[in-house]
């Protein structure tokens, strides 16, 4: 396959959807933990339907994103009823594979996605949203903290916190979790012909809420893939925006590229980017944040990336949807010109 731009980042798949897809001469489709029946896990049944509507639409299903929270997250936190959750989590990769879906996308994040403000002023006035580790720093409660979590990736009751200033569980101990949780998962995902893709941590901290995360720096990557002893359904849901919010920015996206592309690791791509890095960064336009989008685009092509790049984050722009139609329509037309500039430059 050669690398192509999909549209996503919802959860129910409208007529209207499928048809933005098309008009905007998207490939494909992916979705975000989709809405659909099941409280511990996902059926096959279920899930071919989306395939269905979408090919008749004329467009592919590239992949799912995200199962709810609550889940598992008791496998990620290491807490009793996690093995339950674990083989739930397994029905569910088999099922997306028995669909059709090639790629299921995973974060290890328990409390999730954090931001600190969610309509920071950017270029234009924008709408942007921003983390700033001081208020959270400055935050004096449980309930305080609450206000930074999502509410739209699964029950905000299945995302743990702890009191300002206190641990609920360390580094180690995640690890120790996600190797569990791994051992258990990429055995199912080989035989099921589905491959795992890791979403980095968002923002890439070492710990929020009294709970640790693993991969908010390349190393942690790094480790995992060691951990995963060759699996080719392990890979990465490489969001370049999380990677160009760790300390080093654009060197972090590079090294992550650099590394991970060669070894065809990398399923699929989160095409963004922030201006600033931890602690304190603002989401942009491409084009205006850490990295260089040619140079990036170049990167990738150089170094045999072939998966497919897709909208995430983008600002809110006057007179937009909820969704941010007119800001995804920016940031696919970008993308689909830089793909076509470093393709045209490649047969040069």
């Amino acid at each position: 396959m050669t690398i192509r731009v999909a549209v996503g980042q919802f959860n129910e798949l409208t007529d209207e959807k499928l048809r933005f897809a098309a008009q905007i001469g998207a490939s494909g489709i992916q979705m975000n933990t989709p809405k659909l029946p099941g409280e511990h896990r996902w059926e096959t049944t279920d899930l071919r339907a989306l395939v269905e509507k979408t090919e008749a639409a004329g467009l592919k299903l590239e992949a799912i994103e995200n199962v709810p929270v609550h889940f598992y997250h008791k496998a990620m936190l290491g807490l009793p009823g996690r093995d339950e959750q674990i083989e739930n989590y397994c029905a569910t990769v088999r099922a997306v594979g028995e669909a059709g879906i090639p790629i299921l996308g995973y974060h290890f994040m328990p409390n999730s996605v954090w931001r600190t403000d969610h309509s920071a002023p950017g270029r234009g006035g924008a709408g942007n949203t921003r983390f700033d580790m001081a208020v959270v720093d400055a935050a004096q409660s449980i309930d305080e903290l609450r206000a930074f979590l999502p509410t739209s990736l699964g029950h905000q009751s299945a995302m743990p916190l702890s009191e300002p200033g206190t641990v609920l569980i360390d580094e180690e101990t995640m690890w120790g979790n996600y190797t569990y949780f791994m051992d258990a998962v990429l055995p199912v995902a080989e035989a099921a012909g589905v491959k795992l893709a890791l979403h980095p941590d968002d923002p890439p901290v070492p710990m929020l809420g009294g709970v640790a995360r693993l991969f908010y720096r390349p190393e942690g990557f790094k480790r995992a893939y060691e951990i995963s002893q060759g699996s080719a359904a392990w890979g990465l849901d490489l969001c370049l925006g999380c990677c160009s919010e760790m300390p080093g920015g654009k060197d972090a996206v590079r090294e992550m590229i650099e590394f991970f592309a060669p070894k065809n690791r990398i399923f699929y791509i989160h095409f963004r980017d922030v201006q600033g890095t931890v602690p304190n960064f603002i989401e942009c336009f491409i084009g205006e944040g850490n990295f260089d989008p040619g140079e990036v685009m170049a990167l990738l092509i150089q170094n045999g990336f072939d998966g497919f790049l897709l909208d995430d984050h983008v600002p809110q722009m006057d007179g937009d949807t909820p969704w941010n139609h007119r800001g995804r329509a920016h940031a696919i037309g970008y993308m689909q010109g830089l793909i076509r500039m470093a393709q045209y430059l490649k047969a040069a």
